[in-house]
């Protein structure tokens, strides 16, 4: 496995403006998928403008969305000043959403912190007009967390629907075989336990999802450089529940574009944003990669390791600030 490893780029604003100018994008542009299927903004969530310029008159079936929590275009805020900013998208969100259709979020819930910014969230949803259907956890692998403390383990993930969406049961059902019997109820006469009334020999995930990995730098599908990447087989189970084939998922914090490699697996068409040329770059770089090679990701190597092994400034700054030596022959030994 090749050993390429990028830090965080959203909290390093040299790293940033390094790897700027290798992107194609800039504010306010537009990238239309030659086959028609998906596109990509460098626009605002926030600006009312910018949905119209990206959507035109088509509608979105789905939306999911993972803000930066508690940041506003990465900049620190206020858990009130972070709802209000997001009472802004969410009601550009219901805009370029059908009449029946459903939004998933990605929030974080500091424990420390009055378990802000979902409390606030969730209480300014209130009057968003979406109508709250459930609270969804997975369950990471690993966590944080002192000797005095619960373990934070959790993401959460709230859904909302507009109007009255199907809701594809069959998305829902994991990998995971039944092996417990148990509640017995008469039907037609006959006394039955629970595997007998089933539609499927495998359990459902229900609201506690324990059955997805989380992302790591061993996973083919890791993209080094973003944060707090989520799960493809999470993005999967959410289209495929949410929407059918040929309708048009949206993402407006696309970040490292898992939203739009799981549309694009699930023939769904994408239409995303991002208010950063860098992410913006690494979603169209990941789905060109996926469609040439298959690939979801670039495992411990990144979207942008061959312009970095060309560039002796990038090189010698990721040695200086994180003893990170860029060299494309140096592979980590598998196990």
């Amino acid at each position: 496995m090749i050993n390429l490893p990028l830090p965080r780029i959203d909290l390093d604003d040299e790293l940033r403006d390094l790897l700027l100018p290798y992107s194609r994008f800039k504010k306010g542009k537009i990238w239309n998928d030659h086959l028609g299927k998906h596109k990509i903004g460098c626009l605002d969530a926030a600006d009312p403008a910018d949905l119209k310029k990206l959507f035109g008159a088509d509608k979105a079936k789905l939306a999911v969305h993972d803000p930066p929590y508690n940041f506003i275009a990465f900049h620190e805020s206020q858990s009130e000043e972070f709802a209000n900013w997001c009472r802004i998208w969410i009601k550009n969100t219901y805009n370029i959403l059908e009449k029946n259709s459903a939004m998933y979020i990605w929030l974080g819930a500091d424990q420390n912190n009055n378990f802000q910014p979902l409390a606030d969230f969730i209480i300014m949803m209130k009057d968003s007009g979406f109508s709250s259907r459930s609270f969804i956890t997975m369950r990471n692998q690993r966590g944080y967390g002192t000797q005095k403390n619960w373990m934070s383990i959790r993401q959460e993930l709230l859904y909302y629907t507009k109007g009255k969406p199907d809701f594809n049961i069959g998305a829902e059902y994991t990998d995971i075989p039944k092996v417990l019997k148990g509640y017995y109820k008469k039907v037609n006469g006959k006394e039955t336990e629970n595997s007998e009334r089933s539609k499927s020999e495998f359990i459902r995930a229900g609201n506690v999802w324990i059955d997805i990995q989380q992302v790591f730098y061993r996973m083919i599908e890791n993209v080094n450089g973003c944060y707090a990447q989520k799960p493809l087989k999470a993005i999967d189970r959410i289209i495929n529940a949410g929407s059918n084939k040929g309708e048009i998922v949206t993402d407006f914090f696309s970040h490292s574009g898992t939203t739009l490699i799981s549309a694009e697996k699930n023939e769904r068409n994408c239409v995303t944003m991002d208010i950063d040329p860098v992410f913006c770059e690494i979603s169209l770089r990941r789905l060109e990669n996926y469609r040439k090679t298959g690939r979801a990701g670039w495992q411990n190597s990144n979207p942008f390791a061959e312009e970095i092994s060309e560039n002796k400034k990038i090189k010698n700054y990721l040695k200086k600030r994180y003893q990170v030596e860029f060299d494309k022959s140096k592979k980590i030994t598998e196990e």
